[in-house]
C-alpha cells in the first residue's frame, strides 16, 4: 500500500479532479465532442446544434474554460473556443500511466 498519498495528492495529479469532475456530465462531453482536430466554436455555433439554449452552453463552456479543457479566446464582441489538447493529453496521460503502471 502506498500510504504517502493519503494526504496529498502527487503534483501531476492535483488538476485531473477538475477536468474528470467537468467531464462527468454528459453535455459537456457532447460540447467536446463537437471539435474537429484544430477547429474554434462559438457559442451561437455550439448552441445551434445543440438540444441545449445559449446560457446552458454558455454555462457548461465556463466550467470547461475553469478546468482549462477548452482555451477561449475573445476577438470583437466573440469568444472562441478550442480544446486545450495539450493539457488535455497530459493530464489524461498521467491516469493513463498510473494505470498501465498497475498491470
Amino acid at each position: 500500500m502506498k500510504t504517502q498519498y493519503t494526504q496529498v495528492l502527487p503534483p501531476e495529479w492535483q488538476p485531473m479532479s477538475q477536468v474528470f469532475t467537468a467531464l462527468g456530465e454528459e453535455h459537456r462531453q457532447r460540447i467536446l465532442l463537437l471539435f474537429e482536430k484544430d477547429e474554434e466554436l462559438n457559442v451561437s455555433q455550439i448552441a445551434a446544434v445543440s438540444t441545449l439554449s445559449r446560457p446552458t452552453v454558455s454555462h457548461h463552456l465556463k466550467i470547461l474554460r475553469q478546468a482549462e479543457i477548452l482555451i477561449a479566446e475573445k476577438r470583437g464582441k466573440e469568444v472562441w473556443y478550442r480544446i486545450n489538447t495539450a493539457y488535455l493529453a497530459e493530464v489524461l496521460g498521467n491516469a493513463l500511466a498510473y494505470v498501465q503502471a498497475l498491470s
